[in-house]
């Protein structure tokens, strides 16, 4: 089995080119990721490029969240530091940014695997991150906390566990009741069973848990055996405020389907559930993760990448108990890395699409249990761009992509 393939993994879809040409031109996407242009000037070295103007390849991964007072933030990575932007219009204009760690450090930003950032109950801001390590997919889960003051307290790591392993992909939310949780991938039990000469599918999934609003962390738990080794995990707050994960799961027959846990108040995780049911068999990570939001009348809203009848697609649906109700494809073949959010009654997903030319960003609103969808064009754009995020304020939508030509933006769904 293929356990660190880091390359994006689709079947091939009907008239699509073969997997030589599909790497090549993933290569020369990842070529193309280049500087980032931001709406304000700062007093930084222009992004992509180092304090002697050479050239570098940027990552652009980013994140962003608003704020309790209603501004926006985003985080990226610049060099070894991860940098905190603000907006008070929605992700048209940014002020200049602030710097998250003060000693510089290796720092992961693909679009699976990129800073985060959420709102600790007292209103301070939080940003996690994948520091990597000297050892190939290694690495550990870093958290900073603002300290009120316009600057961050010295980051730490999240895990007891410091072996030189996978601790990737992060996932961070704030629960309902002030707990700041944190998920990832960890592969401590595949090297133990590697060690042991026995078999073991994929990775596991750890989470550790904060009651004082990430200044410490509990030791973290195992939450399900059987991960897959390289796609994002997706949290939520479930109906009753529970902290809700959704992944890609390795199930048995190496079938990539996604599988939901919960984590109760002592952080001890719940049974794990499969939740999608496309029995697709594949022999290495598709590198592409789900979305989940868990509505006002608490309907699970999911969105995720699979293979169904021969074809690899973005679907939506809403998950139940062992079943996925109105399952559809988002878009078409070129649509890729969906995100999902709800707002009282309503939901929206957003998606980029790739049409040959250019990478468009599109979305959906949903009302009506699932019976109307308005379909919304929001951008496009003719370089390299990041996964877009699914962002509510107030009750409306709000879609956040990066891209190499356009910087950071927010765009609303009107």
């Amino acid at each position: 089995m293929l356990d660190n393939i880091e390359a994006t993994a689709r079947p091939r879809r009907r008239g699509t080119p073969g997997w030589g040409t599909l790497l090549a031109r993933r290569a020369v996407l990842a070529a193309m990721a280049v500087a980032t242009t931001f709406a304000a000037a700062v007093e930084l070295p222009p992004p992509g490029r180092s304090h002697d103007g050479a050239t570098a390849r940027s990552e652009l991964g980013a994140s962003a969240a608003f704020a309790p007072d209603g501004t926006l933030h985003a985080v990226v990575k610049r060099g070894e530091q991860v940098l905190l932007y603000r907006s008070a219009d929605a992700g048209t204009s940014w002020g200049a940014p602030v710097v998250v760690n003060a000693t510089p450090e290796p720092i992961s930003a693909d679009g699976e695997n990129r800073p985060k950032i959420a709102f600790a109950a007292d209103g301070v801001v939080l940003v996690s991150w994948t520091r990597p390590l000297a050892r190939r997919f290694s690495g550990e889960i870093r958290l900073a906390r603002g300290a009120g003051d316009g600057h961050f307290a010295a980051p730490i790591t999240v895990h007891r566990d410091q072996s030189e392993i996978t601790h990737r992909f992060e996932s961070l939310m704030v629960a309902s009741d002030g707990r700041v949780v944190v998920a990832w991938i960890d592969k401590r039990d595949l090297e133990a069973a590697t060690a042991a000469g026995q078999d073991y599918r994929g990775t596991a999934l750890y989470a550790a848990v904060s009651g004082d609003g990430g200044r410490t962390f509990q030791p973290e738990r195992k939450v399900a055996d059987h991960s897959c080794e390289c796609c994002r995990i997706a949290a939520a707050a479930d109906a009753d405020g529970t902290p809700l994960f959704f992944w890609r799961q390795v199930f048995e027959a190496n079938e990539r389907d996604h599988a939901l846990a919960s984590l109760g108040p002592d952080g001890a995780p719940a049974a794990v559930e499969r939740a999608t049911f496309d029995h697709w068999r594949i022999d290495a990570c598709p590198h592409h993760g789900p979305g989940l939001a868990v509505g006002a009348d608490g309907t699970r809203h999911a969105v995720w990448f699979s293979e169904r009848d021969g074809e690899g697609r973005v679907f939506y649906g809403r998950l139940r108990s062992g079943a996925v109700e109105g399952q559809r494809p988002l878009g078409g073949e070129g649509a890729a890395h969906a995100d999902v959010a709800a707002a009282g009654d309503r939901v929206a997903v957003v998606w980029k699409e790739f049409d040959g030319e250019r990478t468009r960003l599109r979305a959906e609103i949903v009302e009506d249990g699932g019976r109307r969808f308005h379909a919304l064009e929001l951008a496009a754009s003719a370089g390299a761009t990041d996964q877009p995020r699914l962002l509510t304020r107030n009750g409306d939508f709000f879609a956040f992509w990066h891209t190499e030509a356009e910087g950071l933006r927010g765009y609303a769904l009107n």
